[in-house]
Parts: structure tokens; C-alpha cells; sequence
């Protein structure tokens, strides 16, 4: 049965790449009707990772899963009277676009608000709405560098992180957003504007550090793999691969110690309180290595489990999707692959909805779809007679 929760509420959905998309397909997850806009053409975020013969990247399959998709030309009297139509039976507008952008597109608040008063516009925009940076693009990397989290990536040179982090923070932000912002709509009948951005995502994640600098102007710098804040904790190199590790908290220090058969650890004072352990991270990480080089990962994650240390084996995403409690947690929709080129290759493994409500869960309905594929059957639910239909595929206004 299909989930019932949103089902009532209609998204448009104008996003493109990952922060948008993804906010609205969280919505759809739990039964909103969101239909992507998109460009004559299509949009430039469809082919990236392209993965089968459909042209279809790995980003936009797992973005814009559950959604329909209506081709709409950017300009002109007859789009904006398509657009104008979709817009008052909607609910929610979703975009990743700066101010200027929204406007030029007349999917700003206020333009919006006229057409239909209690539509909630869900705006994601790089550096914010205020400022001097409210009108720049960016993508997931500008959250990272201005935030200090990747100054504190890496080793010699800042690092970004290989996944987009930001990216996704902002869409799941801006998901919870729209949801208070309709539960708000149920008491006050008001629409409004729900605003999330990359770079106050990132902020978000590295607030403890910059409290923390603020405070002391300790000044950190990377340390590679290793905590900031406790040690040992850091990626080991074992036998055969490489697992990750960290005891926080002098319960789990002390567990260390006997582990690796140096209690004396636990009573010397440069390893009283996590703060101080971190000062000697480079020592006791050493002390790690040590004791993880001649045995396999198996035997090192063994050991530390049966000590109740938090430890895990560093995977490619290779092996990630062959690992037991990846494949078993339920993390995965399996949505069936139509390339038939190659049949070892059944199935397209799409995360699963993140959060998880035990009673009506988040269901994969359909696949991303095609460029327009839903346009007709759009616009006769709008009520358009069949040949005012023909007429705007005829002069692009629809595709």
C-alpha cells in the first residue's frame, strides 16, 4: 500500500543536482506528489555518474525516485500561464537557487504568494539570503572550505570530503522545514518561505569548533585521520586492509589499555582525560598500529567488539555493498535496472528513506523519471482539452 502521509500535498519540484532533488524526493518517500520541472532538453544534473544506456547518472536516480516529470519551456506568456496553472494547485515549490534566480524564473516567494497565497516555497541557496554573498552559486564544497571543516580535513593541505555531505544536510534541513512549515499551514491557513543553505548546514556541523575557537583561540589544525578531541582514534592498517577505532572517555581508554597489554597506560597522568590523551595522539596511535600490523582486520574488529570498542572495517564502496549488515539493515530500496545489457546487474540499489516510521515507512514507488514523461498527463489533470495540449508541444512551450 502506498504511503498516504503527504498525499495530499503537491510539490513542484525545480531543483536540480543534489540539495533540492533530494528534499523533495524525501517528501515524496512519504507520498507527495512531486513533479519535476524541467527545462526543454532536459536538465544538465541528469548524466552525472552516468551509469546505464538510458543516459541516467547515479545522482538523479536517487534523487528524483517517486517524482513525475513535466518538460516546461524557461520564458514566455503561454509558459507562464502553464506555470501559473501548476502553481495554484500546488502545495510547495522546491528550488536551489539564489534570490535573483527565483525571481527571473517567477518562482519567488512573493510571485508565488500572488498567484496562490498559502503556497510554502522551499529555497536552498548557497550562502544564505543575507549578505554579500546571497546572490553567488555554489555547490557542496563552498559549505565545506568556509565552514573550517575541510581546513580541518586532510593532512598537509585541506581535503574535501569525496561525498557531498553538505549537499545532503541541506536537503534533509529543508525537508523538516516544508514539514513544519505545512503542519503550521494546517492552524494559521498562511503560507510562508522555508530558507536552508549549504553554507549554514556546514556551519551547522562545525559549530562545536568554532564555539570552541571563539572561546580559547586554540587554533586546530589536522590531524589526518585522527580525532580532534581524543586518542586513541584513528584508521589502522592491519594484515589485510584497514579498520577505524576510537575510545572516548576514560572507561573506554582503560578497555584499550588491557586490550592491547599495556595497563600502565591507564594510571600514567598525560592520559588522565581525553583532552590529554589527544595531546599524545601521535603515541598511542602508534602504540595501535603496533598491535593491529600482524593480525587481519577480522581479528582486530573481533577483539575490539568483545572490549565494546566502536571500531568498523574501512570499505570501498565495492565491498560496501556486499557487506552482511549493509545488505540486511534495510538501508537499500532495490529498484530493478532496465538496462538488460548485462543480467549480473539486476538491480539498482537505491537508498532507502533515512528515518524510519515503523507504522507507514517511506516506499519506493517509481523510478526517476524520463525528461516530460508525465507532461500530457499533467496537463490534462490540470483540465486542458487535447488540442490546447498539442498546440504547446508544437511551439516548445512543453516537451
Amino acid at each position: 500500500m502506498k504511503n498516504n502521509i503527504l498525499n495530499n500535498i503537491r510539490v513542484l519540484d525545480f531543483g536540480r543536482y543534489i540539495a533540492g532533488p533530494w528534499c523533495a524526493a524525501l517528501l515524496a518517500d512519504f507520498g507527495a506528489d512531486v513533479i519535476r520541472v524541467d527545462k526543454i532538453g532536459g536538465g544538465e544534473d541528469r548524466d552525472v555518474i552516468p551509469i546505464n544506456y538510458r543516459g541516467l547518472g547515479a545522482i538523479y536516480q536517487q534523487v528524483n525516485r517517486n517524482k513525475r516529470s513535466i518538460c516546461l519551456a524557461n520564458r514566455g506568456n503561454e509558459r507562464d500561464a502553464v506555470l501559473a496553472d501548476l502553481i495554484k494547485t500546488s502545495d510547495i515549490v522546491v528550488a536551489n537557487l539564489p534570490e535573483k534566480a527565483l525571481r527571473a524564473l517567477g518562482i519567488d516567494y512573493k510571485s508565488l504568494a500572488t498567484i496562490k497565497p498559502d503556497i510554502i516555497l522551499t529555497s536552498m541557496s548557497a550562502f544564505g539570503t543575507n549578505g554579500p554573498f546571497s546572490d553567488k552559486i555554489g555547490f557542496d564544497v563552498v559549505g565545506q572550505a568556509m565552514s573550517g571543516a575541510m581546513y580541518l580535513t586532510g593532512d598537509t593541505k585541506p581535503m574535501r570530503s569525496s561525498v557531498s555531505w553538505v549537499d545532503y544536510s541541506t536537503a534533509v534541513l529543508a525537508a523538516f522545514g516544508t514539514v513544519m512549515a505545512i503542519i503550521e499551514r494546517q492552524k494559521s491557513h498562511k503560507g510562508q518561505e522555508v530558507r536552508a543553505s549549504l553554507l549554514g548546514s556546514a556551519l551547522m556541523a562545525s559549530n562545536p569548533y568554532l564555539i570552541e575557537e571563539s572561546q580559547t583561540l586554540i587554533g586546530r589544525n589536522r590531524l589526518a585521520n585522527k580525532s580532534q578531541v581524543a586518542a586513541p582514534a584513528d584508521m589502522f592498517e592491519t594484515k589485510d586492509g584497514y579498520i577505524v577505532m576510537q575510545a572516548i572517555g576514560n572507561p573506554m581508554f582503560e578497555r584499550w589499555a588491557k586490550l592491547i597489554g599495556d595497563a600502565s597506560l591507564i594510571t600514567d597522568p598525560r592520559f588522565s582525560s581525553d583532552k590529554k590523551r589527544s595531546e599524545y595522539a601521535d603515541m598511542l596511535s602508534s602504540k595501535m598500529q603496533s598491535w593491529c600490523q600482524d593480525k587481519t582486520s577480522a581479528e582486530v574488529l573481533s577483539k575490539l567488539e568483545e572490549v565494546k570498542l566502536p571500531c568498523a572495517e574501512v570499505l570501498s564502496p565495492k565491498a560496501a555493498l556486499c557487506h552482511q549488515q549493509i545488505l540486511s539493515g534495510g538501508f537499500f530500496f532495490a529498484q530493478t535496472s532496465k538496462d538488460q545489457s548485462d543480467t549480473n546487474k539486476p538491480y539498482i540499489p537505491l537508498s532507502s528513506t533515512p528515518v524510519e516510521l515503523s507504522r507507514t515507512p517511506g516506499q519506493l514507488n517509481s523510478e526517476a523519471p524520463d525528461i516530460g514523461q508525465h507532461s500530457r498527463q499533467i496537463l490534462e489533470e490540470l483540465g486542458y482539452e487535447n488540442n490546447q495540449i498539442t498546440h504547446l508541444f508544437q511551439n516548445n512551450i512543453i516537451a
